[in-house]
């Protein structure tokens, strides 16, 4: 089970009311609720192996370099020199990173990131030839492109919450998209994803970005058809797909996800009891978490 962890702890943040707070009155509603997450995760799958992966770097400057647009939108304030763009956290999630981080490396759960490469890569890297099925739970769609249902990998998508998630094998992603999940990474290409500030081919929505890959299985065919004066594409979609050359060269480089970082070789064996139990208990004491803490501790022993 790979979690991508940041979409699980900002969905707990904003889903599990402020008013849960420590003793000192500051929230740790994200804290409480990725615990709880985490618990009602592994009662259900119950995996042995688990990876709590980490964003490092939540915009590589590399991705930014191929395109400037590249998650623009959510940089707080341009950065002189060379100091890394700032994501825009809201400060009451800011101040729980540090107990989040603390909690799960006293449970012994596994927080797997990469310098200059993000959380996705890290889930992409674990997720291929992993050797077992694979479950990641994420609320991002980038992370269609890993389904592979021969390999046995599949998303736990949260996007409607945690408790409401869809299991994504290739017939989900067909069935919503009109596309195999080994066509997602193109299939965003094409469209564009604000979220991520894809501007994608202007004029190419879902619909037609189906039907060209439908048509043509890839991009780099697409892009072939549309330079081959006798290709088979209407004029409409060729004129597209022409004037977005520039972006077509450089875009998948940036949608893909890396499936071959160096991340070492971390142990993701499930733990069955805490690491550090006298530090869990310090925690759970000092941040009011002593029942999300007793709830994950009593799962993991079963």
């Amino acid at each position: 089970m790979l979690l991508d962890t940041a979409s699980l702890y900002f969905r707990a943040f904003f889903g599990v009311p402020d008013s849960v707070q420590a003793p000192n009155g500051m929230p740790v509603n994200a804290v409480r609720g990725l615990l709880d997450f985490i618990t009602r995760l592994v009662d259900e799958y119950e995996p042995t192996h688990l990876a709590c992966c980490w964003d490092n770097d939540w915009r590589p400057q590399w991705r930014v370099d191929l395109l400037p647009t590249y998650k623009s939108h959510r940089v707080v304030t341009a950065r002189p020199g060379d100091a890394p763009d700032i994501e825009e956290v809201p400060d009451p999630l800011e101040q729980q990173i540090p107990i989040i981080v603390a909690t799960l490396e006293a449970f012994g759960l596994p927080v797997v990131g990469a310098d200059h490469f993000e959380a996705d890569d890290v889930i992409g890297t674990l997720a291929t030839d992993a050797g077992m099925p694979v479950d990641i739970v994420t609320g991002d769609r980038d992370l269609f492109q890993l389904v592979d249902d021969d390999a046995g990998v599949r998303v736990l998508y949260t996007a409607r919450g945690v408790g409401r998630h869809e299991r994504v094998d290739n017939t989900w992603v067909r069935e919503r998209y009109g596309v195999d999940a080994d066509q997602y990474a193109a299939f965003a290409t094409l469209r564009g994803d604000s979220s991520d500030g894809l501007p994608g081919v202007a004029g190419v929505g879902d619909k037609t970005a189906a039907v060209l890959l439908n048509r043509f299985g890839d991009l780099p065919a697409i892009i072939a058809a549309a330079k081959h004066p006798e290709g088979d594409m209407g004029p409409g979609p060729r004129g597209k797909i022409k004037a977005a050359l520039d972006y077509l060269a450089v875009a998948p480089k940036v949608v893909a996800v890396a499936r071959d970082i160096d991340l070492g070789t971390p142990d993701l064996r499930l733990p069955r009891s805490p690491a550090d139990p006298e530090m869990l208990a310090a925690i759970a004491q000092q941040w009011g978490l002593t029942s999300p803490v007793e709830r994950l501790t009593s799962v993991l022993s079963t």
